[in-house]
């Protein structure tokens, strides 16, 4: 006889609770012309996505470019029509978790190498596939500007106009002007970027010289202020005037106005989200939808984890609810919903997936990794070889690379977190730490007041700033190494640390020789680095770690010796040096005293 029988069907519970509750209120009007004006062709092209669907609006925005083709080349024109129709197209083709900037950098990258290859296959140095783009990417309630070459935006906020970007050309003696960066004019192009917050009417100009070299800002303001309520009749109006003003050049003109922006009062998003009920802790024979209870795997103040069976088809899996004790702490909460959030869309075998599932009750449905965990396998393997050790390192590395593709950072590596699978592969788990990039820029993350995840592997930064970046996760990396190779922490006080700030020079590294003297002195230079409490003397990438830790060279082997006997004993070698110093200086005086 079961004990509990907790049923309930969501509707529309496809859709990830986290993200339900963000549905944006974000709406664009946009219109802009484009004209070929006293010239033959136009080589001025212009593009515009506003995405009807939610969570494309959600977690991508509302994307507008204008590109300029340089007018000396045959393939001006492909070049502006090909970055406008392909940057739109690339970046929402970008993974969810990625960010604005990291998504749009990527194709604009893209774009570039593209451009400059097929320049170089024109016989005429002056045919190349080169333009300038500007772009405005308006999601949640920020705006993300990208810029490169001679097109300009514009904000008009409150009957001021702010030019939010600066011409990429150089201009001569005769009043002409070349451009000095624009795409596809070589192998590598800076773009320029800023972000910042939107208000509601804000109308962002985007033109082409065309336009802005012959309508002062006074005249653009008068003629975006004007009644007429249809955008595109404005950019229309715009572009006449330039003409009556002696244009010579291909003119565009591209507006966007904001006319509602997405919540971002927190306290209303959680507001919203508590349809949602968070159900009692459960035992053994228990259900909670069709999924019955087989195991309690943990029972927490802050979380239950249970072993479950789908009465309908026997697969198992793992569900984790929340403690009733968090019910009504929004911040945990949202947290638990970004941790879903994320393992919605992971998508590698080192990964942990979460299912979707329809439910009236708040919970994960996740992916049930048959295997011990690698605090498991420490025990059973107790000082280990480098050989062993390596192979572990490797695939630990794999998994955390998988979530940094996505944009994340985990924040709570550990050796509870690491699950080797039945095909001895580890599998990461628990991403109820992890920071998402694309949620940051929606305002879904609040600042954590305490820093997430296990003390004794945490990153000083993160301790002290609450800033974790992906070098904290090799930090965790590290002082899990060192624990694996020895039964230790590399540092004293993180078995007895606090919440409180811990300055750097308060973190003391313990050689690992002290515990295992058969760990040659490169090892330890390679674990210490690793796990550096500074991030800048850190390792950068976690490939140098494993090109390092895999391969020991003589010259590595002198370097991070020597590096590290001066960093344990630079108060020895400092009273030597003292001494050394003074010696010589009494030699001296003894031997002008002989003369």
């Amino acid at each position: 006889m079961k004990i509990a029988d907790l049923n309930g069907v969501l509707p529309d519970s496809e859709v990830p609770a986290a993200v339900a509750r963000l549905k944006p209120k974000l709406n664009v009007r946009f219109g802009g012309k484009s004209a070929a004006g006293v010239k033959d062709n136009n080589q001025d092209a212009f593009a515009v996505q506003h995405p009807n669907h939610y969570h494309a609006l959600a977690y991508k925005g509302v994307t507008a470019c204008i590109a300029d083709g340089v007018s000396c080349s045959e393939n001006s024109q492909h070049a502006s029509q090909l970055s406008v129709t392909q940057f739109i197209m690339d970046y929402y083709a970008t993974p969810d978790t990625w960010s604005v900037k990291q998504s749009a950098s990527r194709v604009l990258r893209s774009l570039n190498d593209w451009l400059y290859h097929h320049s170089t296959l024109s016989e005429l140095r002056h045919n190349g596939f080169v333009t300038t783009l500007s772009a405005v990417i308006i999601k949640s309630n920020r705006a993300h500007l990208f810029h490169v070459g001679d097109t300009r935006i514009y904000r008009l906020r409150e009957g001021e106009l702010s030019l939010l970007t600066r011409d990429h050309c150089h201009h001569s003696f005769h009043k002409d002007h070349f451009l000095t960066r624009a795409l596809g004019m070589d192998s590598h192009v800076d773009i320029d970027y800023q972000t910042f917050s939107i208000r509601r009417d804000d109308v962002f100009v985007l033109t082409s010289d065309g336009v802005h070299q012959w309508l002062n800002e006074l005249e653009l303001i008068d003629l975006l202020t004007t009644k007429e309520q249809n955008v595109e009749l404005i950019a229309d109006n715009i572009l006449e005037h330039a003409m009556q003003k002696g244009s010579n050049d291909n003119l565009t003109c591209l507006l966007l106005a904001v006319t509602s922006l997405p919540l971002s009062d927190i306290e209303e998003l959680n507001e919203r989200a508590r349809h949602q009920v968070v159900p009692p802790a459960l035992s053994v024979g228990h259900l909670i939808d069709q999924f019955e209870v087989l195991k309690v795997l943990h029972s927490g103040s802050r979380s239950h984890v249970y072993l479950v069976q789908d009465i309908t088809n026997k697969q198992v899996f793992i569900v984790k609810a929340p403690s009733l004790h968090y019910q009504d702490d929004d911040v945990y909460l949202q947290s638990f919903m970004c941790e879903k959030w994320v393992g919605l869309r992971v998508n590698s075998l080192h990964l942990m997936r979460i299912y979707p599932q329809q439910s009236r009750f708040m919970y994960h449905l996740c992916e049930y990794i048959e295997g011990g965990t690698l605090r498991q396998w420490m025990h059973e393997h107790p000082k280990p070889s480098l050989l062993e050790v390596r192979g572990v390192l490797a695939d630990m590395v794999v998994c955390v690379r998988a979530l940094q593709r996505l944009g994340g950072i985990h924040r709570d590596l550990k050796p509870e977190n690491f699950v080797l699978n039945t095909q001895q592969k580890w599998v990461l788990i628990d991403y109820g730490a992890v920071k998402i990039d694309s949620l940051e820029e929606m305002q879904y993350n609040i600042t954590d007041n305490i820093p997430l995840g296990a003390l004794e592997y945490m990153s000083p930064e993160y301790l002290n700033t609450r800033n974790a970046l992906h070098q904290s996760d090799i930090f965790s990396i590290g002082v899990m190494i060192y624990e694996i190779l020895t039964e230790h922490l590399p540092y004293q006080h993180t078995r007895t640390v606090t919440l409180d700030k811990l300055p750097i020079k308060d973190w003391h590294y313990i050689s690992i020789r002290q515990y295992r003297p058969d760990i040659p002195l490169w090892a330890d230079a390679v674990i210490r680095k690793a796990c550096h409490p500074d991030i800048y003397q850190r390792y950068q990438s976690m490939s140098e770690l494993i090109t390092d830790f895999t391969r020991s060279r003589p010259t590595f082997v002198d370097r991070k010796g020597m590096t590290a006997f001066i960093e344990d004993n630079s108060m020895s070698l400092w009273r030597m040096s003292t001494f050394f110093l003074l010696f010589i200086l009494i030699l001296q005086g003894l031997y002008v005293m002989s003369e």
